[in-house]
């Protein structure tokens, strides 16, 4: 007699349910974050459990503590443990000049560069109709309040991204 080999898209029951419930749910809550689809997902899930308990602890407990502590800067709305964040604060940086940004991570990618001495203002995204983002949903209007409140601004830099979106942004600012 033949034998008839099976794969995986020949089952008519679905796999998640030969899944514990726990680690679907690690998987569904690591697809959620950018970049990481499920296959990500799963290596990431199966890694973890592989590893000694307190390797997951600490990882939780590096979770909680970053939500816990870290809040956007009332002035700048960059990530900050205290408010305000280590660079408004400083009176050494020139208050004069304002950096526009459109997330926290471009902070972080021009002060490696140790250049600019200035100020920064995060708006926190991008208009993009697209993903349904419009003005309202990003800092700019902090920033347009910012502006007014503060006469030692001379100069902006527009330094968003160089993609449609922030395209958008530099035109709409």
């Amino acid at each position: 007699s033949p034998v008839h080999l099976f794969t995986f898209s020949d089952l008519k029951v679905p796999l998640t349910s030969t899944i514990p419930r726990p680690v679907q749910i690690l998987i569904d809550e690591l697809s959620r974050l950018p970049g990481i689809g499920p296959k990500t997902a799963s290596r990431l899930t199966y890694f973890l459990l592989r590893q000694p308990p307190e390797q997951s602890k600490s990882l939780a407990d590096a979770l909680v503590e970053m939500k816990e502590r870290t809040r956007f800067c009332s002035i700048c709305f960059n990530m900050t443990e205290n408010d305000p964040c280590p660079v408004c604060s400083d009176e050494a940086r020139e208050a004069s000049v304002l950096c526009v940004l459109e997330e926290p991570l471009d902070v972080i990618a021009i002060e490696k560069t140790r250049v600019f001495k200035g100020r920064y203002h995060v708006l926190h995204g991008a208009i993009s109709p697209v993903d349904d983002v419009g003005p309202d949903d990003l800092k700019i209007a902090e920033l347009g309040k910012r502006i007014q409140r503060d006469s030692e601004i001379k100069a902006i830099i527009l330094a968003t991204n160089p993609n449609l979106e922030g395209e958008a942004n530099a035109m709409y600012l």
